[in-house]
């Protein structure tokens, strides 16, 4: 009889907590989810589904904004309140689909906060209840939660963050976002598409800064020339609330004051490690994120680490596959795959229009003094993106000139979140643009372009 409670428990259930814990579950082992708040996590709940269900809602309403380009005539009214509730309504649809899946794999879920009292041993709050229990493996999928500005502290129950953003009682008429990321670009994007005056202050020189330069300013451009107004190399330095929001931010040593009805700080997370016990364990922090090392193994050898509390990036994707990872690393060995690279990891904003990307960008890959082909298709060459209505964008494609090995993919465009798969694929495959370059992709579809960049890259493009 074995000397724990569990074979491995799992201390949250977001796209890491939840997919680690099946995981182990199909291995037959007796898993333990400790979660204090909704299944699924911040982004089932409060990230990434109910963002992308109101853009959704944005993205209808500019659709029939533009009816007239279609052929169509009709009224643009929308009902806020009635967004939101459809974005609760698929996430909550969701998280009892975990539910659902816990049951079927015999996986228990216990309520409450947890406590590493020793590397084997965890105590379990709920409503002043303690309970403790043994287990063998534990993983550490506890998320993160928004960065706070110093200066912001004060003022943290009346400004934004992605959850208070996600419940507007009331459109805001104007809105300054602190962050030019996924979120903040994200949540500038929906408000703009609903009539609010969105204004964006980043501290680095181009928006979106972790893509491609080319990216980032076809980006901008789109954006503001829809009414979203950037304020780059911006260090916001004060916010005061009076009758409305005074946000003063530095540029080039002047200050400058802007008004605000609402200001949504979108500036990063850190990693949700209090009160978990860590001191009680070897376990190594640094910036308020876990030390982690291959297959996600902590500095404490029974305890692992995934997902936002591990470090960037922060995707719920790159969660999920650390605990898969990690768990087959526990329990079979037999089938540990090659652990994966960071920078491998495709990256997506939800904007209008979509980015998507995956590898290194131009400029890294001119850093590492890499003999480089790049090859650009325009969405407006595309039949699709023409029959859409939505010809805005480009395909990047970076490969190495001497091996034809894939570096990176840029996308920006309609649905090209739906389109980087491709890529992922075909780095993970390792296939060369000769794999490309000879397959049939289907017509009329987005993925032409695809093709078309790649065979741009090697000067051999038919339709520009």
């Amino acid at each position: 009889m074995s000397k724990f409670d569990y074979d491995i428990t799992i201390i949250g259930s977001g796209p890491g907590g939840y997919v680690a814990a099946i995981r182990a579950a199909q291995l037959n082992k007796n898993v333990l989810v400790v979660e204090k708040s909704e299944l699924g996590g911040i982004c089932l709940n409060w990230g990434c589904i109910p963002t992308k269900a109101l853009l959704r809602s944005s993205e209808i309403l500019t659709h029939a904004k533009n009816g007239k380009l279609y052929g169509l005539e009709g009224n643009n009214n929308f009902s806020l309140e009635e967004m939101v509730k459809r974005s609760r309504k698929v996430s909550n649809k969701l998280s009892s689909g975990i539910e659902f899946l816990f049951k079927k794999n015999s996986i228990t879920l216990k309520k409450g906060t947890a406590y590493i009292k020793e590397k084997h041993l965890i105590e379990i709050t709920n409503d002043n209840n303690n309970e403790q229990i043994k287990t063998d493996k534990i993983i550490i999928a506890t998320g993160a939660s928004p960065r706070v500005l110093p200066f912001f502290k004060n003022l943290k129950n009346d400004v934004w963050d992605y959850k208070k953003a996600l419940l507007p009682d009331s459109l805001p008429n104007k809105l300054g976002i602190v962050g030019s990321g996924a979120i903040g670009l994200e949540f500038a994007s929906f408000f703009n598409s609903l009539g609010t005056k969105v204004e964006v202050f980043e501290l680095q020189d181009k928006i979106a800064p972790n893509e491609d330069h080319d990216i980032s300013k076809e980006l901008e451009k789109n954006m503001s020339n829809k009414g979203i107004i950037f304020h780059k190399k911006t260090d916001v330095v004060k916010l005061v609330k009076n009758k409305e929001y005074e946000l003063t931010g530095l540029n080039n040593s002047e200050n400058k004051t802007f008004l605000f009805d609402r200001v949504l700080v979108a500036v990063g997370v850190v990693g949700n490690i209090e009160n978990l016990g860590i001191e009680n364990t070897k376990i190594k922090v640094k910036n308020n994120q876990i030390i982690t090392h291959d297959y996600n193994k902590t500095d404490e050898p029974n305890i692992f680490a995934i997902g936002d509390v591990a470090g960037l990036p922060w995707l719920a994707h790159k969660a999920s596959h650390e605990g898969i990872v990690c768990v087959e690393y526990m329990f079979d060995n037999k089938k540990i795959k090659k652990y994966h690279n960071n920078t491998l990891i495709p990256s997506c904003i939800y904007t209008n229009p979509q980015v998507a990307s995956i590898g290194i960008t131009e400029n890294k890959a001119k850093a590492l003094k890499k003999n480089i082909r790049i090859g650009v298709f325009p969405l407006s060459a595309n039949g699709k993106a023409l029959a859409l209505g939505e010809p805005e964008g480009f395909i990047k494609t970076i490969f190495d000139n001497e091996t034809g090995e894939i570096l990176g993919a840029h996308m920006i465009g309609a649905e090209v979140t739906e389109l980087i798969n491709t890529f992922s694929l075909a780095i993970k495959l390792e296939a060369t643009e000769e794999d490309i370059i000879n397959t049939v992709f289907p017509h009329p579809t987005l993925s032409e372009s695809i093709h078309e960049s790649v065979l741009n890259a090697f000067d051999k493009a038919i339709h520009i």
